[in-house]
């Protein structure tokens, strides 16, 4: 049996964006917003897409080669908490206001981010 893992940043980052646009109910307050469809991964991390609530960002998408790195601006203590719960790896950044880094290196793991993006979606910010 082979096990097949989505590990390509630029995959990963459109199935979270697909997630966000089509999960329903509980993200409906979350758009997918400045999406750069040719966006191609770099080490440091290439800006993919932004997510908006009520016209206003709470959190970036930056595409890596094998990962993506989502930029919380919003409920950052809530996004790191959760995220965190849920196995991911998370990073706080040290700028006004705080944010929240956090990595997802799977396909799957863009599951496990979903708490994080409910707790983004419900405001209000941190």
């Amino acid at each position: 049996m082979v096990e097949e893992r989505l590990t390509s940043g630029r995959r990963i980052a459109q199935f979270l964006a697909s997630e966000v646009t089509g999960h329903g109910d509980d993200l409906d307050a979350l758009t997918v917003t400045d999406a750069d469809p040719d966006v191609e991964p770099t080490p440091d991390g290439a800006f993919a897409y932004s997510i908006d609530r009520d016209g206003e960002r709470v959190a970036s998408v930056f595409v890596q080669p094998e990962r993506v790195r989502v930029e919380f601006q919003a409920a950052a203590d809530a996004v790191a908490e959760v995220a965190s719960a849920e196995g991911l790896r998370v990073r706080p950044k040290a700028v006004e206001p705080p944010r929240a880094l956090v990595f997802v290196e799977d396909g799957a793991q863009v599951k496990w981010l979903l708490p994080a993006l409910r707790a983004v979606a419900a405001g209000p910010d941190d």
